[in-house]
């Protein structure tokens, strides 16, 4: 059983920066895909971006490209995203979720098979 752990979310203004983190328990972690996703109130969770096992490929969403960063180091079992230019519809509760494979997709959501229990970012003056 693979956990997940997010953490860095909190409160920033419009135009900043947040990194999150995401935390697995697993020593397997670098043969697990990771994935953030976020769901705003009242919005079905959405896809935001992804990593491949290895850390070689990516996907974004459209709406963050260009803003947000995904990374890992698989030494340290963690994954990161990097958000840029922060908007007030970034607002939103992010996840990180894992599968066991290799190249990263966002979609479907149903082919992650762990989720961690979420961190909450507001962007907001």
């Amino acid at each position: 059983q693979l956990q997940l752990v997010e953490s860095g979310g909190g409160l920033v203004q419009p135009g900043g920066s947040l990194r999150l983190s995401c935390a697995a328990s697993r020593f397997t972690f670098e043969y697990y895909v990771i994935g953030w996703f976020r769901q705003a109130p009242g919005k079905e969770r959405e896809g935001v971006a992804c990593i491949s096992s290895s850390g070689g490929h990516t996907n974004y969403a459209d709406s963050v490209k260009g803003r947000f960063s995904i990374s890992r180091d698989n030494a340290k079992n963690a994954a990161y995203l990097q958000m840029d230019s922060l908007k007030p519809e970034d607002t939103a509760v992010y996840y990180c979720a894992a599968f066991l494979g290799r190249l990263c997709v966002i979609s479907p959501m149903s082919q992650y098979d762990y989720w961690g229990q979420g961190t909450q970012v507001t962007v907001s003056s």
